[in-house]
């Protein structure tokens, strides 16, 4: 019987399910038929999901578009199982780590999925500023994030994101997906035929700072310093009431009750000539930051007919970020043209631009020029408004206002000055030649590219706290990324039997260059010039590139359109592995079973049965350079520098093995879906750089070593309890759990832990066999048998001698919940999601607690002398145990208990909910619409982040810091604000 289609649905199965009813079935308004999705897979090659033997997910542009995100990326988060999409809290740019079931490499930043544009995979580098998130007094310059190539996609010109989560799924890919893959269809025209149509998309949105941690205002700055007669006071500079108390960071001073001091004036830029109140400024902090904005807005014009399909579109944004002075303009321009040229020819050409400028985008990090730093040593007696002028009476651009201080920069300085430029150009597209050669023989050649220039500027004026006499830095970056493919396909069918065969090869060739001019030193105030610098600084490029070329065969059979069998091979030569090991091949296979048809299941309660199964072995090679020793382009122009990595001649690919098996269900009538899949990813022959001994001329080298193993579920649901003519309620969850086991580690450790890495020389992330990865190491509290904290018979804790596991920076489990509302014109949908445990440590809560700034350092300090006692027991001579009855200082406790190596006081719980989005949006009526000449306008109030629940103890539970292009999850290290967004958007279609 012949089918006719009948429409199309779009069931949001997380934004996933794009559903074809056919006429076939008949049936009553409140159901859903026939569902089969269209899946874009490896290659861009577009699959019925039913045919697929591997977990995928697809996500519409609807939902990307529903709560207009700067960044595509953070659109996906809570909405697809098994993705994790974290940013550093770093600014407006927000680069982002996107893992897929979880991390499988040590190397904390090898674990990103790959993502790729219309075809063309993208090389995802970063590049930082070469500094680390702990800099605090080291003299050099701290982490900017100035975003990468992910986040220039303009989110209006996606069509859909197909999510490939496995190594099967993304196969052939090679080395590159072995993490899996995010595969991104931009819009091309053809969805409308002999009509042009004009679409006009336009929001205006606004942040706000949506979490605090608990600042105290009840004590201002000091540390218990008494005067004569035995009381607290407090004295800006050596007064009659006493010496100075105003040069400290801390806030164990006075308490505000009325009292007058000797304070800061800023009229005369020192002690105040009479004492004035002694009062608390409670938003000292807040009033930093703005609101910030968002306006953008968006045009597309698209046409095609029997055979060209075009579409073009130019996008502008402007944003201003929370903190003053800084945020980015973004244009973005995109054409796409599908012709045929003849029955057998076709020929398709896909090209995106970015330009992505910025006088200025915020530094993070623990460093004495990051807001950050200032937010923490700002004490609750000192006006915001007494830095506003940024320079001292008569010394502007020579010495700032900062009078607590020599250490802590202004503010405004920071904001108005200390400036972090960029301007970057994006450009990714393909060309694309398709040739039928007979009836079911075809072949397709493919050229993309990625190309990236940028220019980024560094300003430091004189005074600032790591250059005094100022500095001026310029870097230019540009990345060639080059993929060249030929694919032959033949099709048929012979009888119940259908074969779908390709083969085909790759060549890709990378190339990446950084030229780095540092200015250190002005030798004229305010003049940022290289020409101006006291010493100039100039680090030439080294050649950065590769080349892997690839073959690669598939070949899909089914039977009776029910029983499917996938087989892929592919084998990779890689530039970057020595000739012997360099040619590596890998396979996989994949099956899915439709057993609701195998077993002629024919029923209301069960309309569709799949039972899915794979296997695969994918190849990664190294980094780059590893096998002889090359010299380093020193800082003084002509020279070189000896390597302290010591090469490995011998190195051989890692391999990636995974076994993933899943079943899918649609019951009562389709109302109800439901996904669960079960994997396990086990990798071997890792690279591993470990340590060497000084003496040999290096201090690390490179090796094969290490076999980690990952397994997980996901489960999805997507239901619809009501759905009528006027009125439907769709439903969509996701539920993920990981955990990876560490089998072995380099013979070289016999039992001791391999440092993965480390941030501030205080959070280690130690691997040991047994251990898992995300294992945060350091020093914490010692503990008697029953559980009590030790101290020692001065009265502070006990110092342990070496550092143990204090948690994992990756939680148990993750899920999300989305529901949309429809009733007639209006839509109305909300998004939560949220994690379980999980744990990060937080450098600022440190600092803080140390300095008695939160509202948990009020315990004790209206105690008789100021001195707080604590709970736990003291050790004696004999090895028994008493209470601890030693009383000290209560800024000496907090000091200690808080102290910057204790990793576990400082480190929390990271399980949270989150109103991640919500909308409520108007289509507006044919009655309204047809008079004014359009086809469709929508109005929508949208909003991000707007609720959340969590005991983490900072701005954001979703921890990580910035460190030089890493990002590192577990740690916060000078986190800036999470912004709450609210806005409002308009679209109209001509």
């Amino acid at each position: 019987m012949r089918k006719e289609t009948q429409k199309l649905l779009v069931l949001s199965l997380l934004g996933l399910v794009s559903v074809n009813l056919t006429a076939q079935q008949k049936a009553k308004k409140d159901t859903i038929k026939g569902i089969d999705e269209v899946v874009v897979t490896a290659l861009g090659i577009k699959r019925h999901d039913k045919s697929l033997g591997y977990s995928t997910q697809t996500v519409k542009s609807e939902e990307i578009l529903k709560t207009q995100n700067n960044n595509w990326a953070q659109a996906l988060e809570g909405k697809v199982a098994g993705l994790k999409v974290q940013t550093a809290g770093a600014g407006p740019l927000g680069t982002t780590r996107i893992t897929l079931r979880g991390d499988i490499s040590m190397n904390m930043g090898n674990n990103d999925a790959l993502i790729v544009v219309d075809g063309v995979p993208l090389s995802g580098k970063k590049t930082g500023t070469g500094t680390a998130a702990y800099g605090a007094g080291s003299g050099g310059d701290l982490p900017i994030d100035y975003g990468d190539s992910f986040n220039s996609i303009n989110p209006d010109d996606i069509e859909s994101i197909s999510i490939l989560k496995g190594p099967t799924a993304s196969a052939l890919y090679g080395s590159r997906g072995s993490r899996g893959a995010i595969m991104i269809t931009t819009k091309s025209g053809k969805s409308k035929k002999g009509k042009v149509q004009i679409t006009f998309n336009s929001y205006s949105s606004y942040d706000s700072v949506l979490k605090w941690p608990d600042y105290q205002y009840e004590y201002g700055q000091g540390t218990q310093q008494k005067d004569k007669n035995g009381n607290y006071y407090y004295s800006y500079g050596l007064s009659v009431d006493g010496i100075n108390t105003g040069s400290t960071s801390s806030a164990f001073g006075p308490k505000f009750a009325g009292q007058y001091y000797f304070q800061y004036d800023p009229n005369i830029e020192g002690q105040s000539l009479e004492r004035k109140l002694w009062r608390p400024y409670t938003n000292n902090i807040k009033d930093f930051w703005q609101v910030g904005s968002n306006y953008s807005n968006s045009l597309s014009i698209e046409h095609s007919n029997e055979t060209t399909a075009f579409r073009t579109s130019l996008s502008y944004l402007k944003n201003e970020w929370m903190m003053p002075n800084t945020g980015f303009n973004r244009l973005n321009a995109a054409l796409s043209l599908d012709h045929k040229l003849s029955n057998r020819l076709k020929i398709g050409t896909k090209i995106n631009f970015s330009q992505t400028k910025s006088d200025n985008l915020p530094a993070t990090g623990y460093n004495n020029q990051s807001i950050s730093y200032f937010m923490i040593f700002q004490n609750p007696n000192v006006d915001l408004a007494w830095y506003k002028p940024i320079w001292r009476k008569g010394q502007e651009q020579i010495e700032q206002v900062h009078p607590f201080s020599s250490y802590i920069d202004n503010p405004y300085l920071i904001a108005y000055e200390n400036l972090n430029g960029t301007n970057k150009k994006t450009i990714t597209g393909n060309i694309n030649i398709n040739y039928q050669l007979a009836k079911n023989f075809d072949v397709t050649y493919k050229t993309g590219v990625e190309w990236n220039n940028e220019l980024r500027t560094q300003r430091r004026p004189w005074s600032s706290a790591n250059y005094l006499k100022g500095f001026y830095r310029e870097q230019y970056i540009r990345y060639l990324d080059l993929n060249n493919d030929i694919l032959f396909t033949y099709k048929n069918k012979f009888g119940n039997f259908g074969v779908n065969t390709s083969a085909g090869g790759n060549i890709r060739y990378h190339e990446y260059i950084m030229n780095d001019y540092r200015a250190n030193g002005l030798n004229k105030v305010g003049l940022y010039q290289l020409s101006n610098a006291t010493s100039l600084e100039t680090k030439l490029p080294k050649p950065n590139d590769n080349q892997v070329n690839s073959m690669y065969a598939l070949a899909n059979f089914s039977y009776k359109d029910m029983v499917f069998l996938d087989v892929t091979a592919r084998n990779d030569w890689s530039s970057t592995l020595p000739a012997h090991n360099r040619s590596y091949f890998y396979p996989s296979l994949s099956s899915s079973f439709v057993l609701s048809d195998i077993f002629k299941i024919k029923s209301d309660n069960l309309n569709f049965w799949k039972l899915r199964l794979s296997w695969s072995k994918v190849g990664n090679d190294t980094y780059n350079y590893m096998l002889e020793k090359y010299y380093e382009n020193s800082a003084f122009t002509g020279s070189v520098e000896s390597p302290l990595l010591y090469p490995n001649p011998n190195l051989k690919p890692e391999m990636i093995t995974n076994i993933e098996g899943g079943m899918d269900f649609t019951v009562l009538k389709n109302r109800l879906t439901f996904n669960f899949t079960a994997y396990q990813n086990n990798s071997k022959d890792q690279s591993i750089v470990i340590p060497m001994l000084y003496e040999t001329g290096y201090n690390k080298r490179i090796i094969n070593s290490g076999e980690l193993r990952n397994r997980g579920i996901e489960m999805t649901l997507n239901a619809y309890p009501i759905k009528n003519k006027n009125f439907s309620w769709n439903v969509n969850a996701n539920w993920s759990m990981n955990r990876n086991k560490i089998l072995s580690l380099p013979e070289e450790y016999q039992g001791k832990p391999y440092t993965m890495g480390s941030v501030g020389s205080v959070v280690y992330y130690n691997a040991v066999v047994g251990g898992s990865l995300g294992d945060i190491y350091g020093y914490g509290l010692l503990y008697s048998p029953d559980g009590q904290v030790i101290y020692d018979t001065d009265g502070l804790t006990a110092k342990p001698t070496e550092v143990r596991k204090i948690g994992n920076a990756y939680p148990k489990w993750r899920a999300g919940l989305q529901n949309e509302f429809k009733y007639k014109n209006i839509s109305i949908s909300f998004s939560f999601d949220g994690q379980y445990k999980g744990m990060a440590y937080s450098q600022s809560h440190h600092k803080m607690s140390e300095q008695g700034k939160l509202t948990h350092t009020l315990a004790g300090r209206d105690n008789p002398g100021g001195l707080i006692v604590g709970q736990g027991v003291v050790q004696n001579p004999d090895g028994s145990f008493s209470p601890n009855t030693k009383g000290i200082p209560v800024s000496t406790y907090y000091g200690d208990y808080y102290r910057r190596a204790n990793v576990e006081t400082n480190s929390f719980d990271t399980s949270f909910i989150k109103l991640r989005d919500a909308r409520i949006s108007y289509s507006f009526p044919k009655s309204v619409v047809e008079p004014l000449k359009v086809t469709d306008i929508s109005l929508a109030l949208f909003g991000r982040n707007l609720w959340m629940w969590t005991k983490f103890p900072l701005f954001d539970p979703e921890a990580a810091t910035l460190d030089d292009s890493t990002i590192t999850p577990g740690v916060e290290m000078g986190q800036l604000p999470q912004a709450r967004t609210v806005g409002i958007q308009l679209n109209v279609k001509f």
